[in-house]
């Protein structure tokens, strides 16, 4: 006789894989479950409609279709509405053909006339330019920033140049923790840079002391995939030992770089291994369609022949949009979430009270010897307590400066003032001398005048007699 079990397992019920097929359905599968009967939801199997025990067994198996199979369609439905974000850094020396790569990763003119390369612009000097675009395929929309760096190891004095990145990369988890501690959490665009492509020259040679140096303070901010740009410019044997040389610089160097996820599944975990051993990504770029064989492909045309980009017996260019975009970009955001941002967070929390409960000789407080081991929320209220202190004590300082600048101001004033008034005083004086001299010197005049009509009149009377006698 067969059990219940095997019964079941032997019936055609639904499977609990996610079916694709389900996505543009919306919901018709939910219509057509038919609802639980009274034996089929418990109540008909035992008294009460309660299972005997406190304990649940984690191996019941079901007698029929609940519904929760189709859970993974519900989850995506509301991703496919939502939509999805992801930030891409590219990091190079200029000529590498960043820019290109970038178009031919997205299939999008990301970079144009209208918006050059950052190898064609004018101003080299090392800045973040954070572009973004959305892009659309089969339904699922992409919120694409691509974050370039114009000027990165162009300068004649390379030192430090790595601080502008950093500080990009620690300012975005900064703004994310920012808006996760908010007490009114609303949903914010996740700018957090997630993947970090750093080209490497083909010189053949090996990394760098700059490419060394960049990746030794960026590994533990951002998963770096490295590639080598323009890998036409090697033969298959150059670039085998190109690869190899770097692997060995990065691991004698103790550089982490991206690492794959470890799977089960057989055909997977063989995916997963050509992958590994195509690292570093040997790439060559183009957007230019050709036809070769009768048949058209993007490449780039050499007078020996064409090397084609969505080939990968001649680059990894496939290889790399596979796994950065099919199959691992998921993963690649769970790694930044789960490991880099909560690393930048507990540093965070862990030191922010530590350097700001310091007093002035160096020395720390007693009460907070125990700050990294309290709830976070606590550590959080004490550190906005020690802040507004901080804040009372800066304005009462600010106002106390404030008063004796007025002082001095006002003291000033008073100074120009009776100054004002002593030279006001002086030029009194002055004028009222000037005045009396003046007033002496018109009378004296009024005087002379006088005495001069006098003696004129007199004269004038002797010549009239003298006239009057000589006519008669």
């Amino acid at each position: 006789m067969i059990s219940k079990r095997e019964a079941f397992f032997k019936s055609e019920a639904p499977s609990t894989k996610f079916d694709p097929s389900l996505r543009e359905r919306d919901g018709k599968a939910e219509k057509q479950d038919k609802p639980l009967t009274s034996k089929e939801n418990g109540h008909g199997r035992f008294p009460g409609g309660r299972m005997p025990g406190s304990r649940l067994d984690p191996n019941k198996s079901l007698e029929g279709y609940v519904g929760f199979a189709n859970l993974p369609n519900q989850v995506y439905r509301k991703s496919v509405k939502k939509g999805f974000e992801f930030t891409l850094m590219v990091v190079g020396e200029s000529g590498l053909g960043k820019s290109t790569l970038i178009n031919s990763l997205f299939l999008s003119d990301l970079y144009s006339a209208e918006y050059p390369g950052p190898s064609k612009r004018h101003n080299k000097t090392l800045q973040i330019n954070p572009t973004q675009v959305l892009l659309r395929e089969g339904g699922v929309q992409l919120k694409l920033n691509v974050v370039d760096t114009p000027g990165f190891g162009d300068a004649v004095d390379n030192s430090n140049c790595w601080e502008p990145v950093t500080n990009f990369i620690d300012s975005k988890f900064e703004e994310y923790l920012n808006a996760e501690s908010k007490v009114n959490r609303k949903s914010s665009p996740d700018n957090r840079v997630q993947c970090c492509l750093y080209f490497i020259a083909p010189t053949g040679h090996g990394l760098k002391p700059l490419d060394i140096e960049f990746m030794k303070r960026l590994h533990d901010k951002v998963n770096i995939i490295p590639l080598i740009a323009k890998a036409d410019t090697l033969t298959p044997e150059e670039c085998r030992d190109f690869k190899k040389t770097i692997l060995n610089e990065i691991e004698k160097n103790q550089i982490r770089i991206y690492e794959f996820p470890d799977v089960e599944d057989e055909e997977e975990n063989g995916m997963l291994k050509k992958l590994k051993e195509r690292v570093p990504f040997a790439v060559v770029g183009s957007n230019r369609v050709m036809e070769v064989n009768g048949k058209k492909v993007r490449g780039r045309q050499y007078p020996w022949g064409v090397v084609e980009v969505d080939n990968l017996q001649h680059n990894d260019f496939l290889a790399l949009r596979d796994m950065l975009i099919r199959t691992h970009m998921q993963d690649l955001r769970d790694v930044t979430n789960n490991v880099h941002y909560e690393n930048y967070r507990y540093k965070k929390l862990a030191n922010v009270s530590a350097t700001d409960g310091k007093v002035k000789d160096g020395s720390r407080k007693p009460q907070d010897t125990n700050t990294a081991d309290s709830d976070p929320l606590t550590q959080m209220e004490e550190e906005r307590k020690e802040h507004r202190q901080k804040m009372k004590k800066m304005e009462a300082e600010m106002e106390q400066v404030f008063e004796i600048k007025v002082k001095e101001k006002m003291q000033k004033l008073k100074d120009s003032e009776t100054d004002l008034q002593r030279r006001a005083e002086q030029m009194k004086k002055s004028l009222e001398q000037q005045k009396a001299e003046l007033e002496q010197k018109r009378i004296a005049f009024l005087e002379e005048k006088r005495l001069w009509e006098s003696q004129n009149k007199g004269d004038e009377n002797m010549t009239l007699k003298k006239n009057k006698k000589s006519l008669f």
